[in-house]
């Protein structure tokens, strides 16, 4: 397996090996940001769920730990509790969109290694005078790696971006509700 590999990549192009070098890093990012924000999302959907909780209970104090009561400073005010919403989802949101440019982009990168692949085995097939289907069939399912690699990529970053941002719209359904009892309170 690992000589196979090898093999492919010394005989690659530079192009070839530039694209996937990308990939691999697209792919690192993308596993990065997912599991870096869904922690944090999800500790902050527990204190905002905990918050909740203790609002719609006979304890009307909100959770201290709630962002929304950290950033409202306990105010019941609609404008500043609406302002605090928007600023907790925003901070929430961080990085969600670049997973959805890397599930947009990386199946084109990868398509931008295949072509130029196949551009060069069809350029080194030139010289010779009879090419069979046996001879190009290898180059071009070689060149087809990069394509593979890419449409890899988007699979993994458009399924944690919308993991996330269904975590992310799950958090403002808490903090809306949150903000609601508490204009309604008073």
């Amino acid at each position: 397996m690992i000589d196979t590999i090898l093999n492919y990549l010394g005989n690659s192009s530079a192009i070839t090996i530039f694209v996937l070098v990308l990939l691999s890093a697209y792919l690192v990012a993308v596993f990065w940001i997912f599991i870096y924000r869904l922690i944090s999302i999800n500790a902050l959907l527990t204190n905002e769920k905990k918050s909740l909780e203790s609002l719609t209970s006979r304890n009307t104090a909100v959770n201290p730990l709630s962002s929304l009561y950290k950033c409202s400073n306990g105010s019941s005010s609609k404008h500043i509790l609406h302002a605090c919403e928007i600023s907790i989802i925003k901070d929430a949101s961080v990085g969600i969109s670049s997973l959805s440019i890397i599930s947009s982009t990386s199946p084109f990168v990868g398509l931008f290694g295949t072509v130029v692949g196949i551009l060069e085995s069809f350029a080194k097939f030139s010289s010779h005078s009879k090419v069979g289907f046996s001879v190009i069939a290898p180059a071009i399912s070689e060149a087809l790696v990069a394509t593979a690699a890419g449409i890899f990529v988007a699979i993994f970053a458009y399924t944690f971006h919308q993991i996330l941002v269904r975590k992310v719209y799950e958090l403002n359904t808490y903090i809306k509700a949150q903000a609601e009892i508490l204009v309604a309170k008073g």
